[in-house]
């Protein structure tokens, strides 16, 4: 166990001064429940992580991404669900270091979803305990930046293929976006769609990338279409 937890801190960049709180991070319930004595598992820590890794993602949004709010809860939202938690989880392994009970091992816990993802939350939380949010916050925000520069898969529903259904009942019809400007430096450029119907705008979107953007411009198309 020893060696594993002196490989994880080399893998993440963090050393820990109490190595309690990483071992509790990687203690799942069914390792514990198996151990005569008692044993701290990781689900208290999972909690705090989840409340940790919040405040990060929402200052982070918040100081880089001028949006409306409802547009900046929908982004944390796909930031921290478990479907991301994993990926960013299984770029570290994390699932090699657990402690699971023999049940969990056999049935695959070792690369569920669900389990690694708590596992991580847990992490951030150890992070958070033994040192506090910034050391945290220089865990977390490389991987919350990398998913950001995949903005545009983020997004719970495309705006665009829903737009384009709709337009397509008509065949006569024809539906065009057009990139009509870019704001901002090289590191921080945001980009401006129209999206047009035949030679009418019918929304404007404004994103990180043209592709996010032109969903957001369709995005606006569709509620202005009361959709």
């Amino acid at each position: 166990m020893t060696k594993s937890i002196q490989q994880l801190q080399d893998t993440i960049g963090y050393k820990f001064h109490n190595l309690v709180f990483l071992e509790v991070a990687l203690t799942h319930s069914s390792y514990a429940n198996e151990v005569k004595h008692q044993l701290k598992y990781n689900e208290r820590q999972e909690f705090l992580g989840d409340a940790v890794l919040s405040i990060i993602v929402s200052d982070y949004l918040f100081n880089n991404y001028t949006v409306p709010e409802g547009e900046l809860t929908k982004l944390r939202a796909a930031i921290v669900c478990e479907k991301s938690l994993d990926v960013m989880a299984n770029k570290i392994h994390l699932g090699e270091y657990l402690r699971l009970g023999r049940g969990e091992e056999m049935t695959g816990g070792r690369t569920r979803p669900s389990i690694i993802a708590d596992a991580f939350e847990a992490l951030i939380a150890a992070i958070y305990l033994d040192s506090g949010i910034e050391s945290a916050r220089t865990f977390v925000l490389p991987f919350v930046t990398e998913m950001l520069e995949h903005e545009d898969s983020l997004f719970f529903k495309d705006y665009k293929t829903i737009l384009q259904e709709i337009i397509q009942q008509n065949p006569e019809e024809k539906l065009v976006y057009k990139l009509v400007g870019e704001k901002g430096p090289d590191h921080d450029k945001r980009f401006v769609v129209d999206v047009m119907l035949n030679s009418n705008v019918i929304g404007k979107g404004e994103g990180r990338s043209k592709k996010n953007a032109e969903q957001m411009a369709a995005k606006e198309a569709l509620e202005l279409m009361g959709r």
